[in-house]
C-alpha cells in the first residue's frame, strides 16, 4: 500500500468536520453542566476523547480506502453513514434537548458502528479493531444518555 499523506489528511479533516459539524456551527453544549447526571465528568474530557476518536476514525477509513478489497466502497459508505448519524446526535441532544430520542439515536449509531467494524475487520483487521475504542466510548455515552433520560 502506497502512503498518500493528502488522502490521509483529507479523511481526518472530513471526519472532524462532519463529526463536529453542529458544535462548529453553534450548538450550545453548555447545557450539559445544568442537567442531572449520574456523575460529573469534567466537560473538557469530551472534546479530548472525541478528538482522539475522530483522528483514529480518519486513519482507519484511510486504511480501508487504500485497500484493494472490492468491498471497500461498501465499508466506506457505512463509515460515512455512521458518521452522519453521530453528528446528528449532537443536534438531537444539545439543540433539541430530546434526551430519549438521543438515546434511541445512539443505539442506532452503535448498531451502525458494529456493522462498520465488522466490514472493516474483513478488509483490514487493525482498522476494524481500532474502532472498538469508538464503540466502547459510544456504549459509555449511551449509558450516560440513558441516565440523563431517567434523571431529568
Amino acid at each position: 500500500m502506497k502512503f498518500n499523506f493528502y488522502k490521509l489528511f483529507a479523511y481526518i479533516l472530513i471526519t472532524f468536520f462532519i463529526g463536529s459539524f453542529f458544535v462548529i456551527f453553534g450548538v450550545d453544549t453548555n447545557i450539559y453542566a445544568s442537567i442531572n447526571k449520574p456523575f460529573n465528568l469534567p466537560a473538557v474530557i469530551f472534546p479530548i476523547v472525541w478528538g482522539i476518536l475522530y483522528f483514529i476514525m480518519g486513519v482507519t477509513v484511510y486504511i480501508i480506502s487504500m485497500s484493494n478489497n472490492p468491498n471497500k466502497e461498501t465499508a466506506i459508505n457505512i463509515y460515512f453513514k455512521q458518521l452522519f448519524v453521530n453528528s446528528l446526535w449532537t443536534l438531537i441532544f444539545f439543540a433539541l434537548n430530546l434526551y430519549l430520542l438521543a438515546f434511541l439515536w445512539i443505539l442506532l449509531l452503535i448498531g451502525l458502528v458494529i456493522i462498520m467494524i465488522m466490514k472493516f475487520v474483513n478488509i483490514n483487521k487493525l482498522a476494524g479493531l481500532l474502532n472498538i475504542l469508538y464503540l466502547l466510548w459510544l456504549l459509555f455515552a449511551a449509558y450516560l444518555n440513558l441516565s440523563i433520560v431517567l434523571l431529568n
